[in-house]
């Protein structure tokens, strides 16, 4: 199947014990066993036909051949850690989001899994930075908020060469525009919350990976630690895909144009977004991703010019989170990557007038205006 057919008919598209097109929500936490041992379904924390089918699905549309649902994205990346051990090590893309280096830094340093944070962008970097108790690469790409580009390609034959798993988070691309199991990855993942949802109205985590024995670890670590979706949420999600190719193609025309205006805007100093040729590591996700995606962050002068701005929109929502039908707006300075020491973002470049837009799909020409009349202010 071409991707958006995938979209619709793959995963279980049908239920299989009525024929419905929609699968419907199994609201159900136990099931009737046959016999000792002889089940289908035993309990829901292990499996549930709702969220299987969203399982199912993901691992298709990310061209894997085994998904799972959390009940958030930083519940997924939780389960991943968990596939390590105290004294293993972690190099981490350095602009990474603020929750995912909050989770590494104050959660699980307690249980002594150190952590590395590098331009996984320099391939360098990251050969420099492995020691003997490495065990994985995590990356963003295009990271959180400066959307820099790793070459996932050319990460993964590090990775493979000493023997180490490659995670990847997906969400700003999303299956739709990027597979990273196809360019060498081990495990991909989405805060499916954002784009894969689509509606501000579900908050997940998936996962997918095409490796058996990963898997069931990854498996075994959902099953013991429960952090599963419920069936409502994994139909919504269900529900979101079937229109996701849709709404990515509309949503990148709109950053398309937007990611335009501002480099042209004299209050504007810095715009990042991987479509612009000038953006550095425009021609790597260009070989390696279909699409550039509708999230851009920009430089005003400062806090205040930032500030200010967010005030006079009418169309961008001021809000956390990102991937919606109607766009969005932060500073992430004070808001996504608050938890981050200013020293930090600074060095990052994440400066106090950064500003983050996640493009809807209202018209652009709205959208336009609308940042020009606050910038304007």
């Amino acid at each position: 199947m071409n991707k958006k057919t995938k979209f619709i008919h793959g995963g279980v598209s049908l239920d299989l014990y009525t024929g419905a097109v929609s699968t419907p929500i199994y609201q159900v936490s136990t099931y009737k066993q046959d016999g000792v041992g002889n089940f289908k379904y035993e309990y829901s924390r292990t499996g549930n036909p709702t969220r299987e089918s969203l399982e199912k699905l993901i691992a298709d549309i990310e061209n894997g051949t085994h998904g799972f649902a959390f009940g958030s994205g930083m519940a997924a990346i939780t389960a991943i850690v968990h596939l390590f051990s105290a004294g293993d090590h972690i190099i981490a893309t350095d602009d990474v989001y603020g929750g995912t280096f909050r989770v590494l830094t104050k959660v699980f340093n307690r249980f002594e899994i150190e952590v590395t944070f590098v331009d996984t962008g320099d391939t360098n970097a990251v050969q420099d930075a492995i020691q003997p108790n490495t065990k994985a690469v995590y990356v963003e790409s295009p990271t959180n908020p400066l959307l820099k580009i790793t070459d996932i390609r050319a990460l993964s034959r590090i990775v493979q060469k000493n023997q180490l798993r490659l995670i990847v988070d997906n969400t700003f691309s999303t299956p739709y525009w990027q597979n990273p199991l196809d360019l060498g990855a081990d495990i991909v993942l989405h805060s499916a919350t954002k784009y894969i949802g689509g509606h501000s109205d579900v908050v997940a985590g998936l996962i997918a990976v095409k490796d058996k024995t990963l898997a069931e670890d990854i498996h075994f670590v959902q099953n013991s630690t429960g952090g599963v979706l419920g069936p409502q949420d994994s139909w919504l999600l269900i529900r979101g895909i079937k229109t996701l190719a849709l709404r990515m193609e509309e949503i990148e025309k709109n950053a398309n144009a937007i990611a335009q205006f501002l480099q042209k805007h004299q209050a504007v100093e810095k715009v990042y977004y991987p479509g612009l040729e000038s953006h550095p590591g425009h021609d790597v996700h260009t070989n390696q991703a279909e699409g550039f995606g509708g999230m851009i962050s920009f430089v005003v002068a400062d806090q205040e010019k930032a500030l200010s701005l967010l005030q006079n929109v009418n169309y961008f929502t001021l809000a956390e989170s990102l991937g919606a039908v109607e766009s969005l707006i932060s500073i992430p300075s004070l808001m996504t990557h608050a938890s981050i020491p200013r020293e930090r973002r600074l060095a990052l470049g994440i400066a106090d007038g950064l500003i983050r837009i996640s493009v809807g799909i209202e018209d652009q020409r709205d959208l336009i205006t609308d940042l020009s009349n606050a910038l304007e202010v």
